[in-house]
């Protein structure tokens, strides 16, 4: 498959690392880098790509800046983040981006979330008909307080707590998260051995069978070693939250999904969103 992907990274060393490793995605690649990113915008408005590979930290314009205004130009490149500072992930999964991977840049990693981003049914994802066909589920995800998941209006049961706290993981996360990122949140002090990837088989299968037995497996993605719940599948406060939505951000009370110590980083985010307004 042809495709056109623009690295963006003003550190020079990082950009050639990121256009070679896209560049042996295959020979129908067609890659631009680009350490400016008003040199990239320039030439966005001039031509179209399939992805967007963007540095977050930049002294010129930072990544999610520039991922706004390549939207607003092209609405159907898919964005991906590559950076070193994982604490800007929430202002980046706000923008439903296909993907956020730390440095440095690996090739299975970068070819995981290329794949995602081209699929066919991310592009059905972002063409998703909010308004939903009546004979499609309607799933409500709750994160305000505590986690709980609706489906047309009936509460979701799950077989083992544990694969809950990995959907709620997942919804918290929003772009794609690795077998090894998801243990290393939901048994803080384990070590990832050959056990505890058995261990985690098995809560994942659990999700996928409750999710398959209430009709919305299409909340979740899998692809390679990747994970991640599929946004535009679902409400979520979360979500309308981090979009601005007014009546939903009047209705947080300072709690997100209280039975999880690991959401308190969000939840420290999220009040300081507020406490802007």
């Amino acid at each position: 498959m042809s495709m056109r992907i623009v690295c963006v990274d003003d550190d020079p060393k990082a950009l050639d690392s990121a256009v070679s490793l896209c560049r042996a995605l295959g020979e129908e690649v067609e890659v631009e880098g680009f350490v400016s990113p008003k040199e990239a915008l320039a030439y966005l408005k001039e031509n179209v790509c399939d992805i967007a590979i963007l540095d977050i930290k930049m002294p010129e314009m930072d990544g999610l800046k520039l991922a706004e205004k390549i939207k607003n130009v092209h609405p159907e490149t898919s964005i991906i983040f590559l950076t070193n500072h994982p604490e800007y992930a929430l202002d980046a999964y706000k923008l439903h981006v296909a993907g956020y991977i730390q440095k440095p840049l690996e090739a299975k990693r970068l070819k995981e979330d290329v794949d995602y981003a081209l699929s066919t049914r991310y592009r059905q994802i972002a063409a998703f008909d909010k308004n939903r066909n009546p004979h499609v589920p309607h799933i409500r995800v709750h994160t305000f307080g505590e986690f709980d998941v609706y489906v047309d209006g009936e509460p979701v049961k799950f077989a083992r707590a544990k694969a809950k706290e990995l959907l709620a993981h997942l919804v918290d996360r929003q772009g794609g998260v690795s077998r090894p990122e998801i243990f290393a949140t939901l048994w803080e002090d384990g070590l990832y051995d050959r056990p505890a990837q058995k261990q985690l088989d098995v809560i994942i299968r659990s999700l996928r069978g409750t999710l398959d037995e209430y009709g919305i497996s299409e909340m979740l993605d899998m692809q390679g070693g990747i994970i991640r719940v599929m946004p535009d599948r679902f409400e979520c406060d979360l979500y309308k939250f981090l979009e601005g939505d007014m009546d939903t951000i009047n209705s947080y009370r300072g709690e997100y999904l209280s039975e999880y110590s690991w959401a308190s980083l969000t939840e420290a985010y999220m009040d300081r969103l507020n406490s802007r307004d």
